[in-house]
């Protein structure tokens, strides 16, 4: 109620609506603030207005609304129209999930219009109802579960990780030494890789991801400049600089392609030079650690680092221990990725260990759909609509059509029927053989224009796509589009998103049946943090509570008779069906 007065409705709707944090001297020109001070001089500065306040020699500025302002909150039609575009837009952002910032601009007109009194009224009626929703419930879990996961739980490493070298200087490896160096003024990053120009991309990439913080103040170019003066490149050739550097390392992060017979290569070899306490984690999507382990003298010194990309972006980290890992292993692997700024879930091994095993399900029973003939618009429209920040087919396209095969045919060979579709794999053979391995290929099921558009074209081409009423966004893949059948099979939304969604939810309970989980929590936070699971839906299992494990059940079965046993209910879910009893608590 107070905000608008001070900056005016648009302003204040702005900051309400999207948590946009102001730096002082946006404040300041906004109005929000009457002062800026140096931060050496903050509480002199506070003293003096506070005296001057009390003694009435200084009066705080009033705002003066300039004609557009006066004509959008002072006028019936203005209002209306404001009003219209914020809900509009808030409908396209949240997809009408989360009522609250509807209900926030609903008290701040009837403030505008009734006065403050009675925007304070609806306030506190509406912030009380909504704190009884579903949507608050999910969302405070995840708060709660997250601010728990920023502690560590195995304790106090031993020795502290100073010396960090990272295998692997492609996307992965150097967004993971960037992390490293832009959270730990400390930390010493070796970036090692077996081609020149590997490294020369890998440290243009890390300093041109720190461009935007500069650019938005964030950083200084003194402070960019401290942070790569931590990282030291070392070509695997450089026999001597890889001694050098590698003889006093902490924790290696093996970063280098999905290949087992590479991964026991690099790090069968540099086992040897590394000082015994040395920590070597892998950053393997689906590989089983212990697989990667038996290339290894040290074993109890293994464990995995399942990073996501895009790195600096993906707030997840999903580590995955064996029953030889040590519980100090354990403990410097967390610290360095709570340092890092990440989120970090603790999992036992096994064949695409938790996100990649409950992932691979919903992919594929989304390729599944368009090989009956659902088209691919309406697949990624359908999961969108649910609350996903993407579609399952774009996600294909984003993770990598190669990445996919390979991890859905690892996990057939590992869990049978459940995970082999040959009709699936077929496909992406042949999409794979093309050349079609999604965005990184620039074509995958879509096109994707390597050419940036300038904001005036893609403005353009929105607004001729409203008068022509084509479609708007990714051009589809034609020569993907001979592969399939005819797209013209129009399946419900509900069943095609329950055929998804709960593959994905079912695997989820059996990672926790079978151990994988030490709790539900971590799964909840993993899935939200790691695969974009709505999170007003608070993860896979406070969704089968709010749904109830009963009605998942039923669901599952009735696909399981109509699809096959890939659809067969986790023995745990059924166990929750029969005795009603919940993954989560209710809290109080």
């Amino acid at each position: 109620q107070r905000l608008p007065r001070l900056v005016g409705m648009a302003a204040a709707l702005d900051l309400m609506l999207t948590g946009k944090r102001l730096d002082a001297k946006r404040a300041s020109r906004m109005g929000l603030v009457q002062q800026v001070a140096d931060p050496y001089a903050l509480l002199p500065a506070a003293v003096q207005t506070a005296l001057s306040l009390a003694a009435k020699t200084t009066k705080v500025a009033e705002r003066k609304p300039n004609l557009m302002h006066t004509v959008m909150e002072k006028t019936g039609p203005g209002r209306d129209l404001m009003f219209n575009q914020v809900t509009k837009t808030l409908q396209a952002k949240t997809g009408g999930h989360y009522p609250a910032p509807f209900k926030i601009a609903e008290a701040a007109r009837t403030g505008l219009e009734k006065g403050m009194n009675e925007g304070l009224r609806v306030e506190a009626e509406e912030f009380g109802k909504l704190s009884q929703t579903p949507q608050a419930a999910a969302l405070m879990s995840i708060f709660f579960a997250s601010t728990a996961l920023k502690t560590n739980r195995f304790g106090k490493p031993e020795k502290p990780a100073r010396n960090i070298a990272v295998l692997g200087a492609g996307l992965m490896g150097a967004g993971i030494a960037q992390v490293t160096i832009a959270k730990d003024p400390n930390a010493r990053v070796v970036l090692y890789d077996t081609a020149p120009e590997g490294i020369a991309r890998g440290m243009k990439q890390i300093h041109d991801d720190f461009k935007p913080s500069v650019k938005r103040k964030k950083m200084t170019q003194f402070e960019v400049d401290s942070r790569m003066s931590q990282l030291f490149p070392v070509l695997a050739s450089d026999a001597d600089a890889v001694q050098r550097h590698m003889a006093n390392c902490d924790l290696i992060i093996e970063a280098v392609p999905e290949s087992l017979a590479l991964k026991h290569k690099v790090l069968g070899g540099l086992e040897k030079i590394v000082p015994p306490h040395c920590v070597i984690a892998s950053n393997t999507s689906a590989l089983p650690i212990g697989d990667v382990a038996r290339g290894l003298t040290r074993p109890e010194r293994l464990l995995g680092m399942h990073y996501f990309s895009p790195v600096p972006k993906m707030p997840l980290l999903e580590i995955i221990t064996t029953d030889k890992t040590s519980k100090d292993v354990a403990a410097l692997a967390v610290e360095v990725g709570l340092k890092q700024g990440k989120t970090v879930i603790v999992v036992k091994d096994g064949p695409g260990f938790y996100t990649t095993r409950i992932l691979a399900p919903m992919m594929s029973e989304a390729v599944t759909l368009l090989l009956e003939g659902v088209s691919l618009e309406d697949l990624d429209r359908s999961l969108k609509k649910f609350g996903f920040p993407v579609g399952p087919v774009t996600l294909v396209d984003e993770v990598g059509v190669d990445v996919g095969y390979h991890v859905s045919h690892d996990l057939g060979a590992a869990f049978g029927a459940r995970f082999s579709a040959e009709s699936e794999s077929k496909l992406m053979d042949q999409m794979i053989k093309a050349g079609f391995l999604g965005r990184k290929s620039g074509r995958g099921f879509y096109v994707y224009d390597s050419t940036k558009k300038s904001p005036l074209v893609s403005m353009l081409e929105q607004a001729t796509s409203t008068v022509t009423g084509k479609r708007k966004g990714k051009e589809i893949n034609k020569d993907v589009l001979a592969l399939l059948p005819k797209q013209n099979v129009k399946v419900d939304l509900d069943e095609m998103n329950h055929r998804m969604v709960l593959r994905m939810v079912n695997e989820a309970v059996m990672c926790l049946q079978e151990g994988i989980l030490p709790n539900a929590t971590e799964g909840d936070i993993g899935a939200i943090f790691g695969l974009g699971f709505p999170p007003f839906l608070g993860g896979p299992f406070r969704y089968v509570d709010q749904i109830g494990a009963a009605r998942a059940v039923e669901l599952l079965e009735g696909f399981e008779k109509r699809f096959g046993q890939r659809f067969t209910p986790a023995a745990l879910l059924k166990e929750h069906a029969r005795t009603g009893k919940l993954f989560h608590p209710k809290m109080e």
